[in-house]
């Protein structure tokens, strides 16, 4: 798919994000000691510490809050999945350092010197100012040596990656191939014979109920449980006791307005007429007659811009949505691309604009004015903030007093509970494995609370963070053992479930039978109403249809249609399908062949590197703490 961002080397586009974000490994100090702070993760007997997960964290919130803008919401990134893929690309960057240190790959003095001069950022009248390049290392709290080492780290692990990221191949007939099989398409329907139909024809044997039992007798076990009691230290929390004044909070909005502006974005559509690098003045010809004759059919009729862009653009992830390339803001596209878009009106056609990629011809069809925030908008919003700023200073005492106290007060909560104003929170039963409430679902709180000392004695966990600034203390008010449930006690489960097993059993039989049936005569015995609505499907356009039937569909010889096949549906029964006939895709131009090649070249590279990143997994020893999130 055709990209617009103005690829770079990886080590610049690292830099560059200097002038807007902190670099991932300088954290911001907080309340605990360097001897506290812990890891999360250990590669290779080095450990990743807690520190600067977190601040790997906030670096990740402050992008997507730039990236997201007034849609940003800071609620979707407090999962495990998001917290869990920070850590694995921390953790996959100290493989590949250990990797590069391994095979001895080295950065000289050189190479160094003419990445960073080479960098914008850091020049002044096309060249580099080392007057900017202090004065934009200080703004951003680094010195050069510090920078300067950054870079060199860089610059090593993208020696290492060349190999992967620069040299992936797609041979033109795969390219081909995999163009015709992901467009080709097979009309079809189909008859489902759905299990639920049997389920009133079956019924389980009592010997058989009685053998299900025996070999499943370790999936009635009703799980080991108990009802606890917890209190729940947090930084936010204590924060809300801290008083803000009124001129706080002015001065913060008054120096921070790029935290609560939102730049202007526009939306454009574009047709790509793709030049080559090395193509010939012909080709180069060739290609901008042809721009030219689009630009002069789109003056006549503006209105067709998106049929003409679904025809002729040679950008095959724009092209399908009629060019539409979506909203962006200043500093994603190309810069002769950019300038143009940002100098244009709404529903204005540009004349030809040619960058790296090609020859485009560029509709702007809605801008988002750029917008700032109201004080009273954001006034919460920055008093919170400034609140969790103020009380992190104290937070580290505040969590020690409350560990000792848990400790000292063990056999109940209640003195703890008056003396730090927290409110005693109870569950229902709960399990070693429970996720409810998440703020229990911590390994290793719930690997003390069911402990024996816990169990038997009913007394206080240790205050144990379950998130960043986050502390639970936990007890037992009531424990009951792992049990097993009688047959009696379960029997209607196993019955319905043989159930099922039976009459899906029964439908895949008969579906199978009216299979072999349509295959030796053509005739099912239906009446031809009975097959579903005709559907054209492809690899690309599933309609619904599951990966394991849309293999069974195309692997079908059509050289006599109506063709017929069948699968086993994955929700119970059976699918009898019916191949009516065969569309073949359009022929493809060259040049869109071409990016097609490309973009599979970018799909191998991705799947190497992966595969690459999975072999180093395998190669050093990992270790990951299970209390991480």
């Amino acid at each position: 798919m055709f990209d617009f961002v103005n690829r770079k080397k990886h080590v610049v586009q690292v830099i560059m994000g200097l002038a807007v974000l902190p670099f991932l490994f300088w954290g911001v100090e907080s309340y605990r000691s360097d001897g506290k702070e812990g890891y999360v993760a250990v590669v290779d007997g080095e450990e990743i510490p807690r520190r600067e997960f977190e601040q790997a964290l906030r670096d990740h919130h402050e992008r997507m809050r730039g990236m997201l803008g007034a849609n940003f919401d800071s609620a979707m990134l407090d999962s495990f999945e998001v917290k869990n893929s920070v850590l694995e690309r921390l953790i996959q960057q100290r493989l590949l350092q250990k990797e590069a240190a391994s095979n001895g790959f080295v950065v000289l003095d050189s190479q160094l010197v003419k990445t960073i001069r080479e960098i914008p950022a850091f020049q002044k009248d096309s060249k580099f100012s080392k007057q900017q390049y202090e004065e934009l290392l200080s703004s951003q709290g680094l010195t050069p040596v510090i920078f300067e080492s950054r870079v060199r780290q860089e610059l090593l692990l993208q020696q290492l990656l060349d190999g992967y990221s620069e040299y992936g191949f797609a041979p033109k007939t795969v390219a081909e191939k995999v163009r015709y099989l992901s467009e080709v398409q097979r009309e079809i329907n189909q008859i489902k014979i759905e299990s639920e139909q049997f389920l009133s024809q079956v019924t389980p044997e009592e010997a058989d109920i009685n053998d299900y039992y025996e070999k499943h007798k370790v999936d009635f076990h009703l799980p080991e449980r108990a009802r606890i009691e917890y209190l729940v230290l947090s930084l936010e929390a204590a924060a809300e006791n801290e008083t803000v004044s009124l001129e706080s909070i002015n001065k913060y909005f008054e120096e921070n307005q790029d935290e609560f502006s939102q730049p202007e974005e526009r939306k454009a559509s574009h047709i790509l007429i793709s030049v080559p690098a090395a193509a010939s003045e012909d080709e180069k010809k060739s290609a901008r007659d042809k721009a030219e004759n689009i630009l002069e059919l789109l003056k006549q009729n503006p209105d067709t811009f998106a049929e003409i862009a679904k025809e002729h653009s040679d950008d095959p992830g724009s092209a399908i949505q009629g060019g539409d390339l979506g909203f962006f803001g200043r500093g994603v596209m190309v810069k002769a691309f950019e300038d143009k878009i940002f100098s244009m009106q709404s529903d204005e056609i540009s004349d030809i604009v040619e960058t790296d990629f090609g020859l485009h011809i560029i509709k702007l069809t809605d801008v988002k004015e750029a917008k700032r925030s109201d004080l009273t908008d954001v006034r919460e919003q920055i008093e919170k903030k400034l609140k969790i700023e103020t009380m992190s200073s104290s937070f580290g005492e505040i969590v020690e007093d409350f560990s000792n106290l848990v400790y000292e007060q063990g056999d109940n909560l209640q003195a703890v509970a008056e003396k730090f104003e927290l409110t005693i929170q109870s569950t229902d039963w709960i399990t070693r494995n429970t996720v409810e409430p998440p703020i229990l679902a911590n390994e290793k709180l719930l690997s003390a609370l069911f402990s024996d000392e816990s169990i038997k004695n009913q007394r206080n966990t240790e205050a144990i963070e379950v998130k960043p600034d986050t502390f639970v203390s936990a007890r037992i008010v009531e424990h009951k053992p792992a049990t097993a449930q009688s047959l009696m006690v379960v029997k209607d489960q196993i019955v319905e479930k043989l159930k099922r097993q039976m009459a899906q059993a029964k439908a895949i039989e008969e579906g199978q039978e009216k299979l072999a049936r349509l295959q030796e005569t053509g005739e099912s015995g239906d009446d031809n109403s009975s097959w579903g609505d005709v559907k054209q499907i492809s690899y690309m356009q599933s309609q619904g249809l599951d990966h394991e039937t849309l293999g069974v569909i195309f692997k079908v010889e059509t050289s006599n249609l109506p063709a017929y096949t069948g699968s086993i549906n994955p929700e119970g029964g059976f699918n009898l399908i019916r191949i009516n006939k065969v569309i073949e895709p359009e022929s493809i131009e060259k040049t869109k062949l071409d990016n097609f090649g490309k973009q599979l070249q970018q799909m191998i590279t991705q799947e190497e590197m992966s595969s690459y990143l999975t072999m180093l997994r395998k190669r050093y020893e990992v270790r990951v703490k299970q209390d991480n999130f």
